[in-house]
């Protein structure tokens, strides 16, 4: 895994500084702590940072053609870059290196813009193409790597795998977006087509750009998206034989490696199948880690310990301390835009007892999104049910002034916290499903902001993207809507940005098997019963399992990582939560709710413990910008 950073000039071709590409390369040097490099020409600059994975005494970056009309630097591993090869050699292609980043220089000359399907693996890469005067940025299917781009006072585009890649340039200039903060507040994390530092984009995933000179920049261009609007055909039984192949080859397609590789595990259904492929791919006993809490509820390190007997792996779990909260400092430093997801805390302590032994690590991430792991899309499935049921014209005055008149109870079991139920009722399904995915409601961000901050957003509100995805997107049902969204929102977003962050900082590669382009788009074609039914999500892929993973594996509550953030707030952050309400001096907030917020907290009358945590990871991520 690696960095890269760059700069372009649109409009002429004055010579790019090395030392300014070599600042915003060295900001990122935990992502490729093994190799440097700086190239320029005329009106072009390219850096990289690399971790050596493959071909470890070749592919150094930047790459150039063997003539010197192309270079190239790229961040991730193409999986099949044997078969690209063999089929870029039959054409002719003369290669010098037995790196993946090769194929990508020969690819471009061969084929242009469509070699791009013909990868299978994640990426960023940037490419220098001298007689078109040209620099192509692309980004892999799911945005598994990331890449931001700007574009500064002189016409120049800069480039760089991280934000602080960006901002070791001094010409990036380092002012707020406030529709990022809505954004943020809303979700827990800023998305992926949005940035906090105004005038930043982050490159879409399955998306590219072409920049030519003297021409102006253009806008991101997709190609590729997931397509939920056909269905596959056949009986239970083939389906799950084909969803087992495509599993098999998933995984041991991401095996290829030459440095020691192993895998997390949790002992839930997602990370311990991708550990019985391993097993049964490799020779050798799989290494194996795990993190618990000390913590019973939240700790899961028995069932890790209970699959990797099963496989034989050779296995390592540590507990980590509920009270691990000293550790956000270096989250938010992580993440350089704030990051509330309180589960990178123990991302990033599965990495680092990873990074110990290996130093590539396959993941288990993606399966709630492509199979509806989620138990949010039972609720949804059921409202949506429910809403089919009772005209439109009705729901509103009906579930509305239900919602309006049940107490609202956090404290309760979870059947009994009906006030949401008939709220999500009384909206669309779009709407519903928005406002579930999200920390705050839109009216929450009313009372927390001040009335000139929301007079800076114009209007933007962060529900309206997902609303927006889910009425276009290509889909048959309101499953297929819903999680369609979340692999172009939440996935890219939250998931695929903790496990980057939080492997890389410490020179990890990760890997998600689970996220093979081929494995989503067969799900994707699932009818939705086999992905849902009777409310049971990953329904085809446990069955999948089953004889191979024990029933208590494949059929137990999901927990996840979980961070006792409430606790913390009630107990030994009791005054952060209360010092927080300095945050109004900003001009952003209210400070009589931030002050209530605190107050209610800690005297246990309201849970806004995940609220709270946003907030400190927001004024963390303040102080890393000011």
């Amino acid at each position: 895994m690696c960095a890269i950073a760059g700069i372009f000039h649109l409009a002429t071709s004055k010579p790019v500084d090395p030392a300014r590409v070599g600042m915003m390369t060295d900001a990122m040097v935990h992502r490729g702590p093994d190799g440097a490099g700086v190239w320029t020409a005329q009106g072009v600059g390219l850096g990289h940072r690399r971790l050596s994975i493959v071909d470890l005494g070749g592919g150094a970056q930047p790459m150039l053609s063997a003539d010197a009309q192309i270079a190239l630097v790229f961040n991730g591993m193409i999986y099949n870059f044997l078969d690209v090869r063999r089929d870029l050699e039959a054409l002719g292609a003369v290669f010098r290196t037995n790196s993946d980043t090769e194929v990508l220089v020969h690819g471009w000359r061969a084929w242009g813009l469509d070699m791009l399907p013909r990868l299978n693996g994640m990426f960023a890469f940037a490419l220098f193409d001298q007689a078109r005067q040209t620099l192509v940025m692309a980004r892999d299917r799911l945005g598994v790597k990331p890449l931001h781009y700007v574009t500064l006072a002189d016409g120049s585009v800069a480039f760089a795998s991280e934000l602080k890649g960006l901002l070791a340039n001094p010409a990036v200039r380092r002012e707020l977006n406030p529709q990022a903060i809505e954004d943020f507040f809303a979700l827990g994390y800023v998305p992926d087509d949005a940035c906090w530092i105004d005038g930043v984009k982050k490159l879409p995933a399955g998306h590219f750009m072409v920049l030519t000179r003297g021409q102006p920049l253009p806008a991101a261009r997709e190609w590729w998206d997931v397509d939920f609007s056909t269905r596959a055909t056949g009986s239970v039984a083939d389906l799950e034989a084909e969803l087992r192949e495509h599993l098999r080859v998933a995984v041991t397609s991401r095996m290829v490696s030459d440095v020691p590789l192993g895998a997390f595990l949790s002992g839930g259904v997602d990370s311990s199948s991708v550990v019985a492929f391993m097993a049964e791919a490799s020779s050798q006993p799989v290494q194996t880690c795990a993190i618990g809490f000390d913590n019973a509820a939240h700790d899961e390190t028995r069932y890790a310990t209970e699959v990797a007997k099963r496989f034989a792996t050779s296995h390592r779990a540590r507990i980590v301390a509920s009270g691990d909260y000293a550790a956000a400092n270096a989250i938010a430093r992580m993440f350089d835009e704030p990051f509330a997801d309180a589960s990178a805390l123990a991302t990033w302590r599965v990495s680092q007892l990873a990074r110990e032994t290996v130093t590539v690590a396959l993941s288990g991430d993606g399966a709630d999104e492509i199979f509806a792991g989620y138990r949010r899309y039972k609720f949804q499935d059921a409202e949506e049910r429910v809403r089919s049921l009772v005209p439109r014209r009705w729901r509103e005055p009906v579930f509305g002034s239900l919602a309006r008149i049940y107490p609202k109870a956090d404290w309760a079991p979870q059947m009994f916290r009906a006030k949401s139920t008939f709220a999500a009722l009384a909206l669309t399904g779009g709407e519903a499903y928005a406002r579930s995915v999200g920390v705050t409601s839109p009216e929450e961000r009313t009372a927390l902001f001040s009335k000139s901050f929301r007079r800076s957003l114009q209007g933007h509100r962060a529900e309206d993207r997902y609303v927006t995805a889910m009425a276009d997107a290509p889909a048959r049902d309101a499953l297929d809507r819903a999680q369609y969204a979340d692999m172009k929102i939440w996935l890219p977003g939250d998931i695929l940005t903790k496990v980057d962050r939080t492997s890389m900082a410490v020179s990890l590669e990760a890997r998600e098997p689970l996220l093979d382009y081929r494995l989503v788009e067969f799900a994707a074609k699932l009818p939705a019963s086999m992905r849902l039914r009777r409310g049971e999500g990953k329904w085809l892929m446990k069955r999948a399992m089953r004889g191979t993973l024990p029933d208590d594996i494949l059929y137990r509550r999901k927990m996840g990582f979980v961070t006792p953030v409430s606790a913390w707030f009630r107990g030994p952050l009791s005054g952060e939560a209360q010092r927080l309400a300095g945050l109004a001096d900003t001009g952003w907030f209210d400070r009589a709710t931030l002050e209530k917020v605190g107050a209610d907290h800690i005297a246990g009358r309201r849970d806004h413990g995940r609220l709270l945590w946003q907030l400190a990871m927001f004024e963390k991520a303040l102080a890393l910008i000011a």
